[in-house]
């Protein structure tokens, strides 16, 4: 038993490592702070389908993540929570291979357009004179995420899928 939480915590660790360490990545490429932001870290956001450890491991990477690059505390707050309630419900569709990718995309869809309009003062965009600032948003974090999550995830996932018993054993449920 207490093997087990020895590994929980080290997996959980070891996820949120790399899910700052790959943010710092796609920070220095570039790729995250654009219209459409690729955060290679949100394609660990497939791995609660092999570990229940990836909940506190995605959401603890998150929260570093979000500190250590400087952004406003809303974005540490809601982000975190965002990518916390994404990780569960991925968790809850693990058995679905493919509505497994779509938590990540929809928490983020309707979370982060609030947190770059009113955290960040994105500037307002306008569709014949109407205020569609927050669907833009929605759209352009959505396209991001279904490039994260659900392309690059997806090949992460069918890569790791041929070592579940090897690398996720202990802790998958």
């Amino acid at each position: 038993m207490r093997d087990k939480k020895v590994t929980f915590i080290v997996q959980a660790a070891v996820i949120a490592a790399l899910y700052v360490v790959l943010t710092f990545v796609a920070n220095a490429l570039g790729l995250a702070s654009h219209t459409i932001q690729v955060r290679f870290s949100e394609a660990l956001c497939i791995l609660p389908v092999f570990t229940p450890a990836a909940i506190p491991g995605l959401w603890i990477g998150c929260l570093l993540a979000n500190l250590l690059t400087g952004a406003v505390i809303y974005d540490v707050i809601f982000g975190s929570i965002a990518t916390l309630l994404a990780a569960v419900c991925t968790y809850l569709l693990r058995n679905h291979k493919i509505a497994c990718t779509f938590p990540p995309v929809i928490f983020n869809m309707i979370i982060v357009p609030f947190v770059l309009v009113y955290a960040y003062g994105i500037p307002a965009v306008y569709f014949h004179g109407v205020n569609v600032t927050i669907p833009f948003n929605a759209m352009t974090v959505g396209i991001g995420e279904v490039i994260s999550v659900c392309v690059l995830g997806s090949i992460l996932m069918r890569v790791l899928a041929k070592y579940r018993n090897v690398m996720f054993r202990a802790t998958a449920q």
